[in-house]
């Protein structure tokens, strides 16, 4: 039983952006992530995909619903700074397979936390842009997670 935890895609400077962050688009190379991480899942049942409500986030999944007939559920737990526990709560009852997108404070916390409760970390611990962590869940615990690295 496994879920997917993701951090957005490249997105455009912080700095540079003209309007709110949480209207900051994925760059070029940024779509081209979106498109393959959704082909990396070929094959798997993703019955839900769940993502912050910052535009870079949604952008980075949507490849993946649209290929899976699936609304993006924009989630609040999954916003930047916003506190890591609403994320387990969420990766507890989630179906199996379900996909989470969130940013790069929270992805840390998550991960700490998961180890902080027994989750064996299987090789390197990537936090980039475009990684995805593959959860492997037994019962409602995190047992192992493994860093898909970024395309």
């Amino acid at each position: 039983m496994v879920l997917y935890l993701v951090r957005h895609a490249k997105a455009g400077s912080r700095w540079d952006h003209d309007g709110p962050d949480d209207e900051r688009p994925l760059t070029t190379e940024g779509r081209r992530q979106a498109e393959a991480i959704a082909d990396r899942f070929d094959g798997v049942v993703v019955p839900r995909v769940l993502s912050s409500p910052y535009r870079r986030c949604v952008q980075t999944v949507e490849p993946l619903a649209g290929r899976r007939g699936l609304a993006v559920e924009p989630t609040r737990a999954l916003a930047e700074g916003r506190p890591f526990e609403p994320v387990l709560g969420f990766l507890a009852d989630l179906p199996d397979g379900s996909v989470l997108c969130t940013h790069g404070d929270v992805l840390p916390d998550v991960l700490r936390a998961l180890v902080r409760r027994g989750m064996e970390v299987v090789g390197p611990d990537d936090q980039r842009k475009g990684v995805v962590w593959e959860l492997e869940r037994e019962g409602v615990e995190i047992v192992r997670g493994r860093s898909v690295s970024p395309p």
